[in-house]
């Protein structure tokens, strides 16, 4: 495309720059209108978006500085809140030059803060002290600049920083315990309460969401017997758990779905309900006990919980 620019009569008095300009014009304009069509176009790149991302909001609950042997003279909060704020921008373009130079302007932040270090401390800065933060569609951001940004702009500078931040992400994907300044065992063990934590989370913002859709997630069945009986407005209002009332006889196939989702949730809460007492002293636990008593429920789970006269560990109660 750029040969037959240069080659066109009406861009025979044009300098370079113009032609520079006329090219990044159409590259941004070409790539703006198929970008529906070129950007995560595959299911295996939001699959591996999807990963990038839990795996580093997984890791950002435990992971510290010192993990990853980064000295104290680059913990600065400032700059790479700075940096992350630049790399974030990056979903708000769509033209790959645009993304680009979010990444640019997000190493230049990083580099900068690198080499006052080595100046002032005479610490030494290298590719390994970038660590990105986690914007959405990671996977997919770097394989779109690689595909569509013209490759003679890919060079320089540009390409030492993009390159980079392809590096950091592989190294968070083969990110293990063998990769950080931490025990092994310690490292699965914060990945496992990071997953149980996310997972909790997850199920009641899923649970608020659908609040107000309900009515569209009910069986047709569900939906008008609910009518009917003139309940539906209530659960519409206030209920998360709208087969309170419901006969096995009532239910369908569709309803499935939201009935699993519910019981998924009922198990985390109980479990981290469970997790959470244990926790408690003996004698934060007496208003527990004493509420209990006067017939509020078993607040105190028998089975897979804790003793209510020890403070014994709870045995774990897994689903057969």
């Amino acid at each position: 495309m750029e040969a037959a620019i240069r080659d066109h009569p009406l861009w025979a008095t044009a300098t370079e720059e113009d032609i520079d300009c006329a090219m990044e014009g159409l590259e941004k304009y070409v790539m703006t209108k198929l970008f529906s069509r070129t950007f995560a176009a595959s299911p295996e790149d939001a699959k591996i978006d999807h990963e990038i991302s839990e795996k580093i909001c997984l890791l950002q609950t435990f992971l510290k500085p010192e993990h990853l042997d980064i000295p104290p003279i680059l913990h600065n909060e400032a700059s790479w809140l700075l940096a992350e704020k630049e790399l974030q921008k990056i979903n708000a373009f769509k033209a790959p030059y645009e993304k680009l130079l979010s990444i640019m302007n997000c190493c230049r932040v990083i580099n900068n803060l690198l080499l006052n270090a080595a100046m002032t401390e005479h610490v030494p800065a290298g590719a390994d002290d970038f660590l990105p933060a986690n914007p959405p569609m990671l996977h997919s951001n770097l394989k779109f600049i690689k595909l569509y940004r013209r490759q003679a702009k890919l060079t320089s500078e540009a390409e030492y920083y993009f390159t980079n931040l392809v590096s950091a992400k592989t190294f968070i994907v083969d990110l293990n315990a063998k990769s950080l300044t931490m025990d092994e065992i310690k490292f699965e063990e914060s990945m496992q309460a990071a997953q149980l934590a996310n997972r909790s989370e997850l199920s009641s913002t899923c649970q608020i969401s659908q609040q107000g859709k309900n009515e569209c997630s009910f069986s047709k069945e569900m939906h008008n017997k609910l009518n009917d009986a003139g309940d539906f407005q209530v659960l519409q209002h206030g209920s998360n758990y709208p087969y309170m009332e419901a006969n096995s006889e009532e239910l369908t196939v569709g309803d499935v779905e939201m009935l699993l989702r519910h019981y998924k949730d009922l198990v985390t809460r109980y479990t981290i309900l469970c997790k959470a007492i244990n926790c408690l002293s003996t004698q934060e636990k007496e208003p527990l006990l004493h509420l209990e008593m006067q017939g509020a429920g078993s607040l105190l789970p028998k089975h897979g919980g804790i003793n209510k006269d020890t403070n014994d560990q709870p045995t774990p109660h897994q689903d057969k």
